[in-house]
């Protein structure tokens, strides 16, 4: 799929980072593993991997790092023909895991060439012929142009998916609420996490009262991530729990929850109900953490069928979560 006029099952939009991922702490000669991650391009590949025809708008540096890149995205499976290339400064990150998979990040992204996107990159024909238009909480906040391009996209998109994936150290609690609630009335998906993002950003000490809200605002579809216990799923005519699925390994939690939204998303695209495709999401979840890095192994459509079977139960969410 090379031309920029296909038709996406999905486009994902947002920023791609470097990603310089050790088991030790940082620290002058430790041995990293070189990767590309981000969290645009995690949901992209785990959406791809699902079974859906991709597409990754992003921003990258005129050069051969870029093309590096570039190669990297086209061998995960996810189409280059929205990509943009400018000079710049390509973002990076450095992670460091523990032996239980939690991290450690170090940025250096501020006036990163991906954060140059903007408005203009938005190809209205593209996304509203798109099963499904994918961004989240850090392209609205690593500069105006980037948030401007989010709420282009929110406005064409037939089906608009939001991950707030709220980061402090980029974004202030009122500006990323602010995202939020202007965002999900326009959304088909939203994905906030508890109890981080439901309780800062939208006040709720449970999931089901953050999906009502989400809901009340009008949000089509609410999936409320709840870490290692499970998820909370909210729409019409449907109010379910998924428990999460043990993973096989854990070396490294980078991406476990792009690779949920990504999976949902294909799945739901591709015509499985709310709660089926959020078991496979939460299957891809459990497994991504085996890899070290965003994509370092991002399971085929096949493993996460397979990693599935009997989680879904009928009700809400246990009275311990």
């Amino acid at each position: 799929m090379n031309s920029i006029d296909s038709n996406f099952d999905v486009v994902v939009m947002g920023e791609i980072l470097v990603e310089v991922a050790t088991d030790q702490p940082f620290s002058h000669g430790v041995p990293a593993h070189l990767g590309i991650s981000g969290d645009a391009l995690n949901v992209a590949a785990a959406a791809a991997a699902s079974g859906a025809q991709v597409g990754l708008l992003s921003v990258l540096t005129d050069d051969d790092l870029g093309q590096a890149i570039a190669a990297r995205i086209a061998e995960l499976g996810i189409s280059t023909a929205l990509l943009k290339f400018r000079k710049g400064q390509q973002g990076v990150y450095l992670v460091h895991s523990d032996p239980d998979g939690e991290r450690e990040f170090s940025y250096a992204r501020t006036g990163s060439v991906g954060s140059s996107l903007g408005p203009d990159d938005v190809d209205p024909a593209v996304f509203a012929a798109a099963g499904a238009v994918v961004a989240g909480g850090i392209a609205c906040a690593i500069s105006e142009s980037s948030r401007a391009a989010v709420f282009k996209a929110a406005v064409v998109a037939k089906r608009f998916v939001f991950d707030p994936n709220f980061r402090p150290r980029l974004t202030s609690v009122e500006e990323a609420t602010a995202a939020l609630l202007q965002l999900a009335p326009r959304a088909f998906l939203v994905t906030p996490s508890f109890p981080s993002e439901t309780s800062a950003l939208l006040g709720c000490s449970t999931p089901v009262e953050a999906a009502a809200k989400l809901r009340g605002l009008g949000a089509w579809n609410v999936a409320v991530t709840c870490g290692a216990k499970g998820v909370q799923l909210e729409a019409g005519g449907v109010s379910a729990w998924v428990p999460s699925i043990p993973a096989p390994a854990v070396v490294d939690q980078t991406g476990a929850g792009d690779a949920f939204v990504g999976t949902l998303t294909a799945r739901l695209v591709l015509g499985d109900d709310f709660p089926t495709a959020a078991r496979f999401g939460a299957a891809a979840s459990s497994l991504v953490v085996g890899g070290r890095g965003g994509t370092d192994f991002i399971p085929s459509f096949e493993q996460t069928r397979a990693h599935t079977a009997g989680t879904l139960v009928e009700g809400t969410v246990p009275s311990n979560a």
